[in-house]
């Protein structure tokens, strides 16, 4: 699988400056090409033997190309923020916009390698991480990221050579890190364990070429090879892959449309001590040493005039300002746009011993997107996998994900719409799109089911509940968070939670 020859006898020096020089002008091209298209973004995976030269080359790279247009990250292991929150989401903040390059050094094949390494490694966990790897690239393939990864290789002895070489010049000797040093000892493990990575995750849209790397000509030639090519291929299709270890899906759908009870009401003085009692309880528990060390995530969908906000508002009331967020969902803005459509909720995940509130979510994918035929139905038809992978790595880091669709009848919808549109207070609350929505009520209420046969997993169930009477629905929501918390924060295993 690697390339071992130290240089190509068949370039001569006049001939690598020339093709040099041709490539350095075709990748100016291309790369201005994709700015002014601005139809994909372009992230290169920077990965290979230690000391075989990887950062001079992606330096060289830069200066190839227009750096302004480059993003270029690495990730040391994470500080003490970064560890708050769900390792992955380190990548994804760094994506880069559409028509920009971004450069990213090891990413979560760093953590491959190491498991790879071990004297008895884990393999059902090996094979479960190559296989979460794979994933995260069909969605960043399917969602406008061409992918690209790069191994840098290069024979034991000519590792050693240039460590050697690097380490007796003053000038070059920052360049050596402590792990060079120590790969001539370990070199067959870890050219075994790369070939083994490599090729369970090669992928057609997101493929591994082997830059040899003992000449640095022919080191910088391959890489803007393999770069130009990447920018030029055509976008690949991204086939569905099968997930064994997903979520299962619930058996049974007690929570379904066409099971809610519209008649359920509460009294007003019940509802009044109710709601003082769970909100106590909520304040103690996010309070709580034990809170610091999970998070929670509320997201809140549902029909126009259900009252999701007035409920949102009595959930808040119990937490301080500053122990939480709330983001209300609206179209992506221009940023928003140029990145995949979950980069935004990324964003906004909390972290350890902080709630995030949604007012509308990532199910606006295949919801409204799809109702209103913003995407293409292969777009939300993948959407399913792709959201239940993204709250899965939520609950795996130790996140509380409660999701809640608040129904009113249409009838009742119908009269709260007309008292909106007669309240000086509440006029602003209606907008053309809520009549439009409504009298597209069908097709919502088939991408609602469908979204609810696809999403509602036994890890992070959908909560249906009727809110024809507000009062009703605030108190049962309220239900839910407060045992929710409680169950999950008296469990034996919130230590396990730090992935």
């Amino acid at each position: 699988m690697f390339e071992e020859s130290e240089s190509d006898p068949r370039l001569t020096d006049a001939d690598r400056k020339q093709l040099e020089a041709t490539l350095r002008v075709q990748l100016l091209l291309e790369q201005y090409r994709h700015l002014s298209v601005k139809d994909e973004s372009l992230v290169i995976f920077v990965s290979g033997i230690d000391g075989a030269g990887k950062t001079e080359t992606i330096n060289l790279l830069n200066e190839w190309m227009d750096p302004r247009h480059i993003h270029t990250v690495a990730f040391p292991d994470p500080s003490a923020d970064e560890l708050l929150f769900p390792r992955v989401r380190r990548l994804w903040m760094s994506l880069p916009p559409k028509g920009s390059i971004g450069i990213i050094y090891g990413a979560g094949y760093v953590q491959l390698i190491e498991q790879a390494l071990k004297k008895k490694p884990d393999h059902d966990k090996l094979a479960s991480d190559i296989l979460y790897l794979k994933r995260l690239e069909a969605n960043l393939a399917a969602n406008g990221v061409r992918l690209l990864k790069l191994w840098f290789h290069l024979s034991q002895g000519a590792q050693r050579t240039r460590t050697k070489t690097l380490l007796a010049n003053p000038s070059t000797a920052w360049q050596v890190a402590k792990a060079d040093k120590k790969v001539y000892k370990n070199f067959d493990k870890l050219r075994d364990a790369g070939a083994r990575i490599i090729e369970a995750t090669d992928t057609p849209y997101a493929p591994w070429i082997i830059i040899p790397s003992a000449d640095p000509n022919l080191r910088a030639v391959r890489t803007a090879q393999a770069v130009l090519q990447a920018l030029k291929r055509p976008s690949a299709k991204v086939p569905p892959l099968h997930n064994p270890g997903a979520p299962i899906l619930a058996k049974t759908h007690k929570t379904a449309l066409d099971q809610i009870n519209y008649a359920l009401t509460l009294e007003k003085d019940v509802y009044e001590v109710e709601l003082l009692g769970l909100q106590n309880r909520l304040a103690q528990l996010v309070r709580s040493e034990k809170f610091k060390h999970r998070s929670l995530a509320l997201v809140f969908e549902g029909n126009d005039a259900a009252g999701k906000g007035g409920t949102i508002r009595r959930v808040t009331r119990a937490i301080d300002a500053r122990q939480y967020s709330v983001m209300a969902v609206i179209a992506p803005t221009k940023e928003e746009q140029q990145r995949p459509y979950l980069w935004r909720f990324w964003q906004n995940i909390p972290r350890h011993g902080r709630v995030a509130i949604f007012d509308r979510s990532w199910y606006g994918r295949v919801l409204v997107e799809r109702v209103e035929k913003l995407i293409k139905k292969s777009a939300w038809t993948r959407a399913y996998g792709e959201i239940n992978d993204f709250e899965q790595h939520l609950i795996d880091h130790g996140t509380i994900v409660l999701k809640f669709w608040l129904a009113v009848s249409s009838d009742e919808q119908l009269k709260r719409f007309r008292e909106r549109e007669q309240s000086p207070f509440k006029q602003f609350k209606m907008t053309d799109e809520d009549w439009r929505n409504r009298s597209k009520s069908k097709a919502y209420a088939v991408a609602t089911r469908d979204m609810f046969d696809h999403t509602d997993t036994l890890v992070a169930p959908w909560h249906v509940l009727s809110a024809n009477d507000k009062k009703y629905a605030r108190i049962e929501v309220l239900k839910i968070i407060v045992h929710a918390l409680e169950s999950a924060l008296n469990s034996t295993n919130n230590s396990s939670h730090n992935s």
